[in-house]
């Protein structure tokens, strides 16, 4: 059906596209979107689903009570509405077949290391069993500390969690223009961007939520698209009520605004895990293991012979080969101690001797740069 081939897809829907506008749940539009989603899913494109519209469900639910707009009125309305939403979300993709998930994250699952990577393995183990993950911020606990604040940016980190190759933001406008429509009769549809930079025209022109149930805008998404490019990840921000948007988006028609990629994705991985990697820690290899990484595999414990300084579940490290040389640099799914205990072992042997497992992987291969020379030297 699609002409371009995406293995992974993040999408998010805003609120005004969830309600057409109005301040109900618009159903039509979410069976619509449900169905193209559940097309893409049977051609096995693995999708995540970043949706807001708690808020409006809870609204919608209390029948539109008067609040005062604080945290802890928006709290209220999340909770209420949050079941509600996945309520929906299961039925109507339950027609189409497609098993659905609750995933509620806040920042700081994104930027403490351990929780970002149970984010993360969760996310894929939901990806790997054909499980739609429906994503919103965790709003009934998240504080203006913790709180991402609006779903744009929450569906970049997404995109990067997950490492996707497109991310389709849907809203309420055909796109990026070069002023904002709502104002300037003389606005034009961007098309497509290219270029390391986002060109300030299209900053200086975005606007803000206008239909006062949403939290985000054209800033949110200029900013969400800004971050998603630079992992790699090409974006579209296009019109969540046009009909098969999904459909066109996914299939590389020109629909709304294509932003494309400022970074390759293999380079801007090895940019992340380099510049973050834990000095002093590392993890030394056999000579199978390091050649079994060269040619695109992961790191399991039978190949580890020992490690070096103190590391965490989630910490970024370096792999070394028996002659010293550095070979990889990776995230690892375990500590140094947990490392030192099962190093040599088989992977099938690592619950019973930890009592648990985060997975056979001591650093998966998606986790993973090469590095140094190709050529082994003893």
């Amino acid at each position: 059906m699609s002409e371009k081939r995406y293995r992974r897809v993040v999408i998010k829907v805003g609120t005004s596209t969830l309600t057409g506008g109005s301040v109900r749940l618009h159903m039509p539009r979410v069976v619509a979107l449900a169905q193209q989603i559940a097309d893409f899913m049977k051609e096995g494109v693995q999708i995540a689903l970043v949706s807001s519209g708690a808020i409006a469900a809870g609204k919608e639910v209390l029948d539109f009570p008067e609040l005062p707009k604080t945290i802890p009125g928006k709290q209220m309305l999340a909770a209420v509405g949050q079941p509600r939403l996945m309520n929906v979300y299961e039925q109507i993709f339950g027609i189409y077949g497609v098993r659905v998930a609750q995933v509620l994250l806040t920042r700081e699952d994104i930027s403490d290391r351990r929780r970002y990577l149970n984010a993360r393995n969760t996310l894929e183990s939901l990806l790997g069993q054909g499980v739609l993950p429906i994503i919103n911020e965790n709003d009934t606990v998240a504080t203006e500390e913790i709180r991402i604040g609006d779903n744009d940016n929450l569906s970049a980190m997404v995109a990067n969690l997950i490492e996707a190759d497109l991310l389709v933001l849907l809203t309420d406008q055909d796109g990026l223009f070069t002023a904002d429509p709502r104002r300037a009769d003389s606005a034009e549809l961007v098309r497509e961007i290219r270029g390391e930079e986002i060109p300030k025209a299209l900053w200086d022109g975005a606007g803000g939520s206008c239909d006062g149930l949403g939290t985000g805008g054209m800033m949110t998404k200029l900013q969400a698209a800004e971050e998603a490019r630079k992992t790699g990840a090409e974006v579209v921000i296009t019109n969540g009520g046009m009909p098969d948007v999904l459909r066109k988006a996914v299939s590389g028609e020109e629909v709304g605004t294509r932003i494309l990629p400022s970074a390759n994705k293999l380079e801007s991985r090895k940019r992340f895990l380099l510049a973050g990697a834990k000095r002093g820690a590392f993890i030394q290899v056999d000579r199978g293991a390091a050649e079994a990484l060269r040619s695109g595999g992961s790191l399991l414990p039978v190949g580890v012979t020992g490690t070096g300084g103190q590391f965490e579940r989630g910490d970024i490290v370096r792999v070394r080969r028996a002659d010293g040389k550095e070979c990889a640099v990776g995230m690892t799914n375990y500590s140094s101690e947990e490392v030192g205990q099962i190093q040599g072992k088989r992977s099938s042997e690592i619950e019973g001797m930890l009592g648990y497992a985060y997975g056979e992987e001591v650093i998966h291969h998606d986790h993973m740069a090469i590095t140094g020379s190709r050529t082994w030297r003893m």
